[in-house]
């Protein structure tokens, strides 16, 4: 199996192909210019490019007087790249192009069924069925890229002691290993947040962005920072632990094991939302849930969201409050990290504009230096795919690492 970072020979062809990736279309012109190469140097990683397959000659730009320039992009049919999510309610596999053009996509329900042995019987043989209908085979496929819940080991693909799964078996799964015994392709290990920011770096046009930060809000908050195009670590997995932000010193208790009194993610997430929703069953203040659901202990996301579209007094009231607490743990976040720009994703973003809205709106109200810093906020655009489809950007950006 031959390790990816090593399919393209040199550091200075790597910069070379990531240069051209990050414009999509670019001129030799363009490259001559920005990357202080010669002609014969240039000319030189660009044939090389080009007899690898790696890069296609697309055309000739526009002449500014002389010959048209000729026009490069980097090949899409050059191999193929898997991204799996694995998250406590579902787990997706999706099979891209090097373009990131999704090819076909499959959904697990990750029920008291998925253990980590049958769900990676499941992986296998979705791998199989989605190359064998694109008529693809398997030696084309760069390898696999899997996004998962934390917390994790990043460089040994271990997923160590994630809270919240139904099935048995969660902890300590030697995942990369196994999937690469089974699938004979290089595979590659991060959390869902990290990869979903990646998915949306690449599937937005501007990549000129420096600072990036990445929020998640779902059945927990998860976050991730992005500098020049690249993800920051820290020393451990932590992408869980800005949910443990503390909001109100003597709040709520965490339903987290060992989590803060207080902590943001009490005050926003869907279960927060859902056990709000309960309680307003109960208290008879919402006919609408109560027309939804006979019992309260069934009322489920999908059902607050459909007495939130329905102009529910209480459940707006319950998302009004969630979406100022989430304005305000972003203002924090904002006033310490400094980023460009903030993609905001997951399903309390996609599926409740309103939600979205107001915590802009408080965000920047609690923004210091709100005048003159200019934060830019975005919805991210992958919306349910963004995990699985920056897992397989993960295996791209093996390429040039």
């Amino acid at each position: 199996m031959l390790p990816i970072h090593s399919l393209i020979s040199s550091s200075r062809t790597k910069d070379m192909y990531l240069s051209v990736r990050k414009k999509g279309t670019v001129s030799k012109h363009t490259l001559l210019e920005e990357s202080g190469l010669t002609v014969s140097t240039l000319t030189r990683i660009l044939d090389e490019l080009l007899a690898q397959n790696l890069l296609l000659e697309v055309g000739y730009g526009e002449s500014t007087g002389g010959r048209r320039p000729t026009l490069y992009e980097t090949n899409p049919d050059y191999g193929y790249v898997f991204g799996l999510e694995i998250s406590r309610t579902h787990s997706r596999l999706v099979l891209a192009d090097l373009h990131l053009t999704l090819l076909d996509e499959y959904t697990w329900a990750m029920d008291e069924y998925a253990t980590p042995e049958r769900l990676m019987d499941s992986v296998y043989a979705q791998v199989l069925r989605m190359l064998e209908q694109a008529s693809i085979d398997i030696s084309r496929v760069i390898g696999l890229g899997i996004g998962a819940v934390g917390p994790l080991d990043r460089k040994e693909g271990t997923i160590l002691t994630p809270a919240g799964f139904t099935a048995p078996g969660w902890s300590q799964v030697r995942i990369k290993e196994r999937l690469e015994q089974r699938l004979e392709v290089p595979v590659c290990l991060d959390n869902g947040a990290n990869t979903a920011l990646l998915g949306e770096y690449w599937a937005g046009g501007d990549r000129r962005q420096h600072q990036l930060l990445y929020l998640h809000a779902g059945i927990g908050l998860r976050s991730a920072i992005m500098n020049e195009g690249r993800i920051l670590y820290g020393v451990i997995d932590t992408e869980g632990a800005v949910g443990q932000m503390i909001i109100e010193s003597t709040g709520v208790a965490s339903s987290v094991p060992g989590g803060n009194y207080g902590a943001w993610e009490s005050y926003v997430s869907i279960r927060t939302l859902e056990r709000q929703a309960r309680e307003e069953w109960n208290r008879g203040r919402s006919t609408i849930l109560r027309e939804l659901s006979d019992r309260p202990e069934d009322l489920e996301f999908s059902h607050l969201i459909e007495a939130l579209r329905a102009g529910d007094s209480a459940v707006n009231r319950i998302f009004g409050q969630a979406a100022v607490y989430c304005g305000i743990g972003l203002a924090n976040l904002i006033n310490i990290l400094h980023p460009e720009e903030v993609i905001l994703g997951g399903p309390l973003f996609s599926a409740a504009d309103v939600f979205y809205q107001e915590a802009i709106r408080t965000a920047l109200e609690k923004t210091y230096y709100r005048e003159q810093y200019k934060v830019r906020f975005t919805k991210g655009s992958l919306s349910d795919n963004a995990v699985a489809a920056g897992a397989a950007a993960l295996i791209l950006n093996q390429l040039t690492d």
